[in-house]
């Protein structure tokens, strides 16, 4: 039986605008296995759990749960869960982690402070390798357990640092996902080999733009135009660039303009369409066919800088 994975790949669908968006994650570790929605179905205490969406809706918080990569099917309650928590914008991203005894004590931060960037004084900067996230939970898609899971057991078993598994990144279909941190770019149709470039990439402050799905910080049209920019000004460092402004002018179909400059004070105007995806194909496994919103970036012109 065709996968949604393999439709999508098959099809060649385009990646670019499809990331979840994320100013901030906050990620808490939680063993054992993983429901369809993991903060209120996993061995967290489901009333932690919904008070953590509660605090966290509207900020630009989004709040996941990790493992380590291997085995789960043995539980055994940890200690302490460890936590990070991670701002993705330009120029002020950063990373930090501690480790908390109950989980329910994160329902205190301050979520709207920390989706602003300001992260309070919580735990230590995270001074060790970036974090490779990857979706496993097949309790929301089979493509996520079937091609996720292996990915990040070889990465473990390779060495590669700063692994977890995570509950759910979006895009199904574009399984096995990545979310690298501190800079919050998603990748999709991932591979041990493309892993461990974008991380190589990352410890030297740069962008891999190759099976990029966008930058969690920014809208979906957002996501697009910067990485349509990367490619044309050949702009890889992770804080070369920032989105200044996106206007939607689109009368027939959704379209915006969307101004995104160069920290040496270049600019571009860049016009994204939002067109459907054809032939249909469904957008998770089970599902029914669909035709979902891609981004195609139609123009990229450099301005004068205002």
């Amino acid at each position: 039986m065709s996968t949604c994975a393999t439709a999508s790949q098959d099809l060649d669908e385009p990646l670019a605008g499809t990331a979840a968006t994320a100013r901030t994650w906050l990620l808490i570790e939680q063993s054992g296995p993983w429901g369809a929605k993991a903060l209120t179905s996993s061995h967290l205490d489901p009333d932690v759990g919904r008070a953590l969406e509660a605090a966290a809706e509207g900020t630009g918080v989004r709040v996941a749960l990790i493992r380590r990569p291997g085995r789960h099917a043995d539980f055994h309650a940890p200690t302490r869960h460890q936590v990070y928590v991670a701002h993705t914008a330009p120029g002020n991203a950063w990373l930090r982690s501690a480790t908390v005894a109950d989980p329910e004590a994160l329902t205190r931060l301050d979520f709207a402070s920390l989706g602003a960037g300001d992260h309070g004084g919580f735990g230590e900067p995270h001074g060790g390798a970036p974090l490779a996230l990857v979706c496993t939970n097949g309790k929301r898609d089979r493509c996520c357990a079937l091609l996720g899971r292996p990915l990040a057991s070889e990465l473990a078993l390779s060495g590669e640092e700063g692994v977890w598994e995570v509950t759910h990144l979006g895009g199904h279909r574009f399984s096995p996902t990545l979310l690298v941190l501190p800079y919050g770019y998603a990748y999709g149709r991932a591979t041990t080999a493309d892993v461990k470039e974008v991380l190589e990439a990352v410890r030297s402050g740069r962008i891999v733009t190759e099976g990029c799905r966008g930058s969690s910080a920014w809208d979906r049209p957002g996501q697009a135009a910067e990485l349509a920019v990367r490619q044309a000004a050949s702009a890889f460092g992770a804080d070369d660039l920032i989105l200044v402004r996106t206007e939607a002018v689109g009368t027939d179909a959704p379209s915006w303009e969307v101004t995104v400059a160069h920290v040496d004070g270049r600019h571009w105007s860049v016009t994204v369409v939002q067109g459907a995806s054809l032939p249909p194909r469904p957008e998770s496994c089970g599902a029914a066919l669909a035709s979902p919103a891609r981004m195609d970036v139609v123009a990229v012109r450099e301005v004068p800088a205002a």
